[in-house]
């Protein structure tokens, strides 16, 4: 057998074992290396492909596949600093624990150290930012090593599915010549089925005696708080019934999905950033039982008012983390949260505290409705906007929210509701890159997305648009323009006057019609909230890039949280007073 042909059978098996263990996309940026591997998967008839010229916007836009399908996804790209540029998405694929199968092609051994171009040193160039590194092995001389690349495959696809999951990677030296034989192909039979192991993965569980234990305490907590991040879908009903089981508030984090659906919401807490942002408030709320799932929260008052908090705190994480940045907590559960949870609710036997669920509830009414005044105002802003977008979101929406300032305004003005939503946001490394890219992706997945972004993460991922024009992605941007940085107003440099505008503020001044334009977008800048709202109705039933320009000023941003946390506290004492 000649070696091209060597080439087609080692890769046609490869790519078959990791359909078979339920990928189905594959990302893919040009390059000559990469050039049988690009064929390959693209000659596949059940593999979905998506090209897109830009590795770093590739990388992301695996990431929001992946994100969207809930199923691993594949990279491939050619050698050299193509594949470093995948760095940012596989830090947030792995800190997001999203399943990615980076593949990289590489030059083969003779030609590494020596100078050859296009050539670095690819062996575990992730570093721990990968969950493990593969290097797939081709014979140049028989088919001996068959078996052992199919059993790579499923090494690294059940690898990056295992929980915690992650990004795999897999460097594969190819020699030339590089083109495949594509008349031999024929993937169904391609590799021996009996040679490519199934995985079966189980859940982490605990032992009868610690079931008891961690019951007990549950049994024992007479104010019991649940803190619920970005959730596994598969724990959000089993959440909900264990707080119903016990009487105890959920405080939901836009990512948890809690706040948007058919379920029950009666204990599901929302407003919490701002009235736990208030001391007065806050102070009122003294826990003896704070059980946490999921990644730690978007809100930084959640984070202040729980390192406050001298009480039993349970992380319960079936992925065995250390999800602690607070060092709050008294307990680390290593199991399954769906597990724990239906275990739970079978040994708890308590008296359900409503007064303490009531109080909860009654600030988050108060808290909405003073949120809900900032309707009246006339004038373009950021609070205002996140308001109406939360109201006029479509059912089954999937909404992917830019970092900094819009994941927050997001947590700030998504009240709960009976219509049901998805949101999407890169809150593994935070980072402000590859934004639209991840957007990209989730469009592709789910057939349309709206993706709200700020200036300055628009322009960082810019180019992400030209794989949504070119993979005909359905998607509408609300582009939240302060020119430039509108979190860093918030912080404490931004009573440093003399450097904060050159140095944190970033103004840029640009003209994002140019962006449309270049990319084939349908545009509008908005100039009023009745232009919003009709330019918004019907961005989310259009075909193709919609881009809705909403300029806001940084400062007047700042003095409008300022204003609705004075309005509450002073609504709070007077309802206090009243009681009284």
């Amino acid at each position: 057998m000649n070696h091209r042909d060597l080439l087609t059978n080692y890769l046609s098996s490869f790519i078959q074992t990791l359909y078979e263990h339920d990928v189905r996309h594959v990302v893919i940026s040009p390059g000559s290396r990469s050039t049988p591997l690009s064929m390959l998967f693209d000659a596949h008839p059940d593999f979905t492909t998506h090209l897109d010229i830009d590795e770093r916007s590739a990388a992301f836009l695996a990431l929001g596949i992946a994100k969207a399908s809930a199923k691993p996804v594949a990279l491939v790209c050619t050698s050299g600093t193509a594949a470093a540029n995948y760095y940012p998405a596989i830090i947030e694929a792995s800190l997001a624990r999203v399943p990615l199968i980076v593949i990289t092609a590489d030059r083969p051994y003779e030609l590494q150290h020596v100078a050859a171009p296009q050539t670095i040193d690819q062996t575990e160039m992730y570093g721990r930012h990968v969950k493990q590194f593969f290097q797939l092995e081709l014979s140049e001389h028989d088919l001996s090593l068959l078996h052992y690349n199919q059993a790579l495959a499923s090494r690294a696809a059940a690898c990056a599915i295992r929980t915690p999951q992650g990004p795999v990677h897999i460097n594969v030296p190819l020699r030339e010549p590089l083109v495949p034989n594509l008349l031999i192909h024929k993937f169904d039979n391609a590799h021996d089925a009996m040679a490519a192991p199934s995985v079966t993965q189980g859940t982490r569980s605990l032992t009868v005696n610690q079931l008891q234990e961690l019951a007990a305490r549950i049994n024992a907590a007479q104010r019991g708080i649940i803190l619920c991040g970005a959730l596994a879908r598969e724990a959000r009903s089993s959440i909900l019934a264990l707080a119903r089981h016990a009487g105890f508030p959920i405080l939901a984090d836009p990512l948890s999905q809690l706040r948007r659906g058919a379920h029950e919401q009666k204990l599901v807490i929302e407003n919490y950033d701002l009235f736990l942002r208030c001391r007065e408030i806050a102070s009122c709320f003294k826990p003896d039982l704070i059980i946490r799932f999921g990644a730690p929260p978007v809100s930084k008052s959640v984070k202040l008012w729980m390192e406050d908090q001298e009480c039993a705190n349970l992380v319960i994480d079936a992925g065995a983390d250390w999800r602690d940045p607070a060092c709050k907590a008294t307990h680390m559960v290593y199991c399954d949260e769906q597990y724990f949870c239906e275990h739970m609710r079978s040994q708890i036997n308590r008296h359900v505290n409503a007064a303490w669920a009531g109080l909860w509830q009654t600030i988050n009414a108060l808290a909405r409705s003073t949120l809900q005044s900032i309707r009246d105002e006339p004038m373009l802003s950021e609070e205002k906007l996140f308001l109406k977008l939360c109201e006029q979101l479509p059912e089954q929406a999937d909404l992917v929210v830019g970092n900094s300032m819009p994941i927050r305004e997001l947590d700030t003005f998504m009240f709960k509701s009976s219509t049901p939503v998805h949101v999407f946001a890169n809150r593994g490394a935070n980072g402000i890159d590859g934004v639209v890219s991840t957007a990209v992706g989730v469009a592709l997945s789910k057939g349309r997305a709206i993706l709200v972004i700020g200036d300055l993460s628009f322009f960082h991922s810019m180019n992400g648009l030209l794989a949504a024009k070119q993979n005909h992605a359905n998607l509408t941007i609300v582009l939240v323009n302060n020119d430039g940085g509108g979190i860093f107003s918030f912080l404490p440099q931004a009573s440093e006057e003399t450097y904060f505008e050159s140095l944190f503020g970033t103004p840029h001044g640009l003209d994002f019609s140019h962006a449309a334009m270049l990319f084939g977008a349908h545009y509008t800048k908005i100039v009023d909230w009745p232009m919003f709202d009709a330019a918004f109705r019907k961005a989310i039933k259009e075909e193709g890039i919609t881009i809705l320009e909403v300029p806001t000023k940084r400062r007047d941003n700042v003095q409008k949280h300022q204003a609705l946390r004075s309005r509450l506290v002073k609504r709070f004492k007077e309802a206090n007073s009243v009681e009284d």
